[in-house]
């Protein structure tokens, strides 16, 4: 296998005469976070929803390693260790932390669970629970109800059930969306903690975030990239600041 976690080769998708993501070729390996950045409409989401399986490509290919994926379903691709997790929390309200992240393993585990067998039975599942309710930092709600946590938890929680497929690679789509200022470094020491050992591919719309934790920023503008680089290579890039970033980007120097 290459070096390459996850890579695309002349990735296009347009509907009708739109070109929502216009021939990109970006390679994305080794531990750390890997941010995608770009003004509403740029196709960071259509991206995304192309490397997890979501959308299939009208051209191009995308690959795992050296395995070609391009025709492989989501469900797929997460066997194959590559997890995502959206803009909207997806979790389940009235079951605790702990509940909610047994079940994703369980999910991953089995599939479908025979009825008459007690999940409490199953010691790998809960000890899996535990690990990574430590990693997320939830472990002293592990018996709280989902909906009684702040936003913030619940989008660490979302984290957590993504990583009890055991991914290599996580594809996050604005994890901080509608998280309080109080709440973004707690999140984003969640995901940090989380690229220590993965990597991870971040949309996010908090520049001064994404300038601070990424170890390499792309760009991407009318569905095509304009930068890929350093963030402070970025930063100063002319043409990304004319296009997207403006005063913004004198705010994060």
């Amino acid at each position: 296998m290459s070096s390459a976690a996850l890579r695309c080769e002349g990735v296009c998708v347009r509907f009708g005469a739109l070109a929502a993501v216009d021939n990109v070729s970006l390679t994305f390996a080794g531990h750390g976070i890997h941010s995608v950045i770009g003004p509403n409409g740029a196709g960071k989401t259509t991206f995304i929803n192309v490397l997890s399986g979501r959308q299939r490509p009208t051209q191009g290919r995308v690959f795992r390693g050296d395995r070609d994926i391009t025709g492989e379903s989501a469900h797929q691709r997460a066997r194959q260790g590559i997890g995502r997790s959206f803009q909207i929390t997806k979790v389940f309200g009235g079951m605790t932390v702990f509940e909610n992240l047994r079940l994703a393993r369980q999910a991953h585990a089995f599939g479908l669970q025979p009825f008459w067998r007690d999940v409490s039975r199953y010691a790998q599942l809960s000890g899996a629970a535990a690990e990574v309710m430590e990693e997320i930092g939830l472990a002293p709600l592990g018996d709280r109800p989902a909906e009684q946590l702040s936003h913030g938890d619940q989008r660490a929680l979302e984290l957590g059930i993504t990583l009890m497929t055991a991914p290599d690679i996580l594809l996050l789509d604005e994890p901080l969306a509608g998280v309080g200022e109080k709440e973004i470094e707690q999140t984003m020491a969640v995901i940090e903690r989380a690229a220590r050992s993965r990597t991870v591919v971040l949309i996010e719309h908090n520049i001064d975030v994404v300038m601070r934790v990424s170890r390499r920023v792309v760009v991407l503008h009318q569905g095509a990239v304009l930068a890929d680089g350093r963030p402070d290579e970025v930063r100063s890039n002319a043409a990304v600041r004319e296009a997207y970033l403006g005063d913004e980007c004198h705010a994060v120097a």
